[in-house]
C-alpha cells in the first residue's frame, strides 16, 4: 500500500505539475510574440560554444542561452563572451538535475547557486529560467516566482548524432514559424546526448543561417 501512496504523491510532486505546462501556457512562455528565437542548453562548452558564438556573430543573430552553472563557474570567458556579444543568459540549474527527483530547497539552491555565479561574471542578475529536460514540479510552477520559466515551440533532437544534419536541417526549417522558440543545444556532455552531436547542430544551423532570412529575436524581447 506504501508503495501506491509514494507513486500518487510522486505524480502529484512531479509528473502533474509538468503535464500542466506541457499541454498549456500556465505560467511558462513557450513563444515570443514576434520573430524566431533559438535557445540553446546545457552550456557553455569549451569546444563547441565559441564555435556557436562565431557563428551567432559571423550573421549578427543574437540568442539565448540556458547554462548549466558549474560549467559557468569553470569556463567564465564564455559567459562574458555570450554577455558581452548581446545574448541573453538564463539559467539550466547548477548540476543539469531533474526537478522530478528534488525537493523545492534544492531546487532553489540549485537556481540561487547558478545565479549567483552568472551575476558575478556578468553583473547581471538572470531572470529567465528553462529546468532540464522540462521536467518541473508543483514548487517550480505554483510557488517560485524569481524566474520566468522558458519551454519550447519546437525541441528537435539535435542531441542525438543519428539525426544528422540533413534531417535536422529539415526539423529546423519546419520550426521557422512567427513566434516559435527553438531549442537547440551546445553542449553533448549531459545524460542521454551524444558527446559531438552539437558539430551537426552547428552545421545545420549554418545551413539555416545562410538561407533563411528570418528575424531572430531573443526571449526578452517581447
Amino acid at each position: 500500500m506504501i508503495y501506491i501512496w509514494l507513486i500518487v504523491l510522486f505524480f502529484i510532486y512531479s509528473i502533474f505539475p509538468t503535464l500542466i505546462v506541457r499541454i498549456s501556457p500556465f505560467r511558462v512562455q513557450k513563444r515570443v510574440k514576434k520573430g524566431v528565437a533559438l535557445t540553446f542548453d546545457d552550456g557553455p562548452d569549451p569546444v563547441y560554444t565559441p564555435q556557436l558564438l562565431d557563428l551567432l556573430k559571423k550573421y549578427n543573430v543574437k540568442a539565448t542561452f540556458f547554462v548549466v552553472g558549474w560549467k559557468a563557474k569553470k569556463y567564465p570567458h564564455l559567459i562574458k563572451r555570450m554577455h558581452e556579444e548581446g545574448h541573453t543568459i538564463g539559467l539550466h540549474h547548477y548540476y543539469h538535475t531533474s526537478n522530478w527527483f528534488l525537493l523545492p530547497l534544492v531546487t532553489e539552491w540549485e537556481l540561487e547557486r547558478s545565479a549567483r555565479v552568472i551575476e558575478h561574471i556578468t553583473g547581471v542578475r538572470p531572470v529567465y529560467y528553462r529546468p532540464p529536460w522540462g521536467h518541473l514540479n508543483i514548487w517550480t510552477v505554483f510557488v517560485q516566482k524569481k524566474y520566468k520559466i522558458v519551454m519550447w515551440t519546437y525541441i528537435l533532437g539535435d542531441w542525438r548524432t543519428s539525426l544528422g544534419v540533413d534531417r535536422l536541417y529539415e526539423r529546423l526549417v519546419s520550426s521557422i514559424t512567427d513566434g516559435s522558440i527553438i531549442v537547440l543545444h551546445d553542449s553533448g556532455s549531459t545524460i542521454g546526448a551524444d558527446e559531438h552531436a552539437p558539430a551537426n547542430m552547428l552545421r545545420a544551423l549554418e545551413q539555416l543561417l545562410q538561407h533563411c532570412s528570418v528575424q531572430w529575436v531573443k526571449v526578452n524581447e517581447q
